[in-house]
């Protein structure tokens, strides 16, 4: 029994300190900045869509809504950015187009399709800092979701140097 307690003793004193790692979070104001961008780049070509920003823990940190945009298009920017924060890291994957190419069927695909909130749709890009994704913007109702991808690829463009690299 002694010798199991100095044996604790030992590992523990081993152990030293244990930091915790710091994630970078994206700034509100740098997610207004990205679905804002968006929104203007689509605009711009006479798309009227939502813009959903995503962090990682699948939680929206922002939703705007152009004018004249249908009601679903948040629904849509939401589930696509979400696709990208949850699923990119594992599959090593940045865009939405590129989680609907790797799934679209593949046996696999009907799992995925019954996780809620993945859309296995083009039209999400991820935000990244350190070379690490750390939320994705999402974007719904162009005609299109290589349009909507386009979109987001702008608002993510518009950010990009205020990241940390």
């Amino acid at each position: 029994m002694n010798r199991l307690v100095w044996l604790a003793v030992a590992l523990c004193a081993l152990g030293g300190e244990v930091h915790a790692q710091q994630q970078y979070e994206l700034p509100l104001n740098l997610a207004l900045q990205a679905a804002q961008g968006a929104i203007e780049y689509c605009a711009a070509r006479g798309y009227h869509v939502g813009a959903a920003v995503v962090d990682m823990s699948g939680e929206m940190r922002i939703l705007l809504r152009s004018d004249g945009s249908t009601v679903h298009t948040k629904d849509t920017a939401f589930r696509k950015a979400y696709t990208v924060v949850t699923l990119g890291p594992v599959f090593k994957f940045d865009t939405s187009s590129q989680a609907a190419a790797a799934f679209n069927g593949k046996p696999s695909e009907p799992s995925f399709l019954t996780i809620p909130n993945i859309a296995l749709l083009p039209g999400a890009v991820a935000i990244k800092a350190n070379g690490a994704i750390v939320a994705a913007l999402g974007v719904g109702g162009a005609p299109g979701g290589d349009k909507d991808e386009a979109c987001a690829a702008e608002g993510v463009r518009r950010i990009a140097g205020k990241l940390p690299r």
